[in-house]
């Protein structure tokens, strides 16, 4: 029976951690997705066929580790969508987590017990992972800061890969001062961020994608910020690039996941169920006509950003959709969020995502791009902007 309608607490387990060690995260407590290791525990990653064909961890993964030294206290593994390949937050084994922020509405994934724990103040943050979208849509949809890292910024041994070219680290935070502090620790950095240092870029073809409210409100918090904004024209082809990132990210799961489904024909949800049969019969020809869009789109990025550039998106193009909305709207609202969530994805460029005010009664955000490796740069521009504005 699916319980994907069912709310459930956003932990899916109770597990304490106490600190290794005394530093910046000193009386903070945590939630960690159900993706990463823990010395003893079988991560489950939201599947029961993954939880019974694997066995618990023989160490604690890295991220997880050096919090525990940083003086945080892990309090609970948080929920996570079948093996992290949705954006919903809706597990069909396992229920829903409740979204605070908009409780008649889905948390979004696949990082969503995550974002639910931070935001209903079970945590101070929680850890999630970024393949697709991951922690950048349930922050939106939650209110909360998120961020994406760059490609292969923190160390991702210990959590189950979905597609590695993809795969980042990311956290939740319902305030700039425990986003900062987080990111001080697993960056190993923190950078002081002058907004009137940095060259402002939007494309109004991505504000484009957004429902008439969220474009309003967003572009009211842009303007709340005051911000010297240069238009930038990407070259944007939400079809084409949102194409490249089905077809090259569903090889990449197929790689790392195929001959387990298919020696386990574990039983999926609905969703999961049609995207991995997709990700089965995508061919080598495609991957080789879809690569040069993601080199196309890595290329333009980094030429564009430079060393001093951030680019303002929006970070989904409306509130979280409400459950059991209708299934052809949710998939047109799906191809919009990857639309704009691919950007990052395919450049493995670092994307923070800040409260910008409701649309519809539910929050929404605005995101940033920035350089790669300028991670710490782009938290402590949400430090710099929180005062400022919506966001």
């Amino acid at each position: 029976m699916s319980l994907a309608g069912k709310t459930v607490d956003g932990f899916i387990e109770r597990l304490e951690r106490a600190p290794t060690g005394s530093g910046p995260l000193d009386g903070l407590t945590f939630g960690l997705k159900d993706l990463y290791d823990v010395q003893g525990r079988t991560a489950g990653c939201g599947n029961p066929d993954w939880l019974r064909t694997h066995g618990p961890a023989d160490a604690d993964c890295p991220v997880l580790a050096t919090l525990l030294a940083a003086g945080a206290t892990l309090t609970g593994i948080t929920h996570t969508d079948e093996l992290a390949y949705s954006l919903n937050g809706e597990n069909h084994h396992y229920g829903t987590p409740l979204n605070p922020a908009a409780p008649d509405r889905i948390p979004g994934g696949s990082s969503s017990g995550s974002a639910s724990v931070v935001a209903n103040g079970q945590a101070d943050f929680a850890i999630g992972s970024d393949t697709g979208g991951s922690v950048r849509i349930p922050a939106t949809y939650c209110g909360l800061y998120g961020i994406r890292t760059t490609q292969d910024r923190i160390d991702l041994s210990g959590c189950m890969p979905l597609a590695p070219g993809y795969d980042t680290c990311g956290w939740f935070a319902r305030d700039t001062d425990v986003f900062a502090r987080v990111g001080g620790v697993l960056l190993g950095e923190t950078a002081m961020a002058d907004p009137e240092s940095r060259r402002w870029l939007m494309d109004p073809a991505l504000f484009g994608l957004c429902d008439a409210e969220t474009r309003t409100v967003l572009i009211r918090a842009l303007g709340g910020l005051g911000l010297k904004v240069g238009q930038a024209d990407l070259g944007f082809d939400p079809e084409g690039w949102k194409e490249a990132f089905r077809i090259l990210q569903a090889h990449e799961i197929w790689q790392v996941h195929g001959d387990w489904v298919a020696a386990e024909t574990p039983v999926f949800g609905p969703g999961v169920k049609d995207r991995f049969a997709m990700a089965r019969a995508i061919t080598a020809d495609e991957v080789a006509r879809m690569q040069p869009v993601r080199d196309q789109v890595t290329g333009m990025l980094d030429d564009l950003l430079g060393d001093d550039g951030v680019l303002l998106l929006p970070a989904a193009p409306g509130p979280a959709p409400v459950k059991n909305w209708d299934a052809k709207l949710l998939d047109d609202f799906r191809y919009r969020i990857i639309a704009l969530t691919c950007i990052a994805g395919h450049s493995g460029l670092p994307q923070v995502t800040l409260p910008a005010g409701t649309a519809d009664g539910a929050p929404v955000g605005l995101s940033m791009i920035g350089p790669r490796g300028s991670d710490a740069m782009l938290v402590g521009l949400a430090t710099a902007l929180a005062g400022r504005g919506s966001a």
